[in-house]
């Protein structure tokens, strides 16, 4: 996926050995061979489609591809100040979401943050009540995974 970072070796030829974060348009850039598509394919997949480039290029043309990193997009959305996507590439709080997309807005409930994941095929919501984190009271810290949708409502004002 477009973000993360993958190491590449070539126990013949180290001196081409790499990290490399996948790009935006879904592209490694290396040399001899230039710009591969990566994303959407396996650790496996990738490793196959290397060596293969690389043939014409080496002698022994094995290389091995491990994943270094994930990257973990979350999309942060409602009474925040700058709704969107986020890509985090270590493991990130929903707070630290929240947090990254500017923070609440004065009209955010508190009470009532809602973490949408998609769990077996279907959208699960979690409701949380950030008020006591933010009072300074230990609270568990809730972890987001990647494809996360955090909704933060306003609040109903009664009149």
């Amino acid at each position: 996926m477009a973000g993360d970072v993958v190491r590449i070796t070539f126990p013949a030829a180290p001196e081409l050995n790499q990290t490399q974060k996948i790009g935006s348009d879904g592209t490694l850039s290396l040399p001899l061979i230039g710009e591969v598509p990566a994303a959407g394919k396996t650790v496996g997949q990738i490793q196959t489609d290397l060596a293969r480039l690389y043939k014409p290029q080496l002698q022994d043309n094995e290389v091995l591809v491990t994943l270094d990193t994930r990257a973990l997009p979350v999309v942060v959305s409602g009474a925040v100040q700058k709704p969107g996507k986020i890509v985090f590439e270590r493991p990130a709080t929903v707070l630290e979401a929240i947090m990254e997309a500017g923070g609440f807005t004065p009209e955010a409930d508190l009470k009532k943050v809602s973490l949408i994941r998609i769990v077996k095929g279907e959208h699960e919501t979690q409701i949380f009540d950030l008020r006591p984190v933010l009072k300074g009271k230990p609270t568990p810290a809730v972890y987001c995974s990647g494809g996360d949708v955090i909704y933060v409502p306003e609040r109903i004002l009664m009149f």
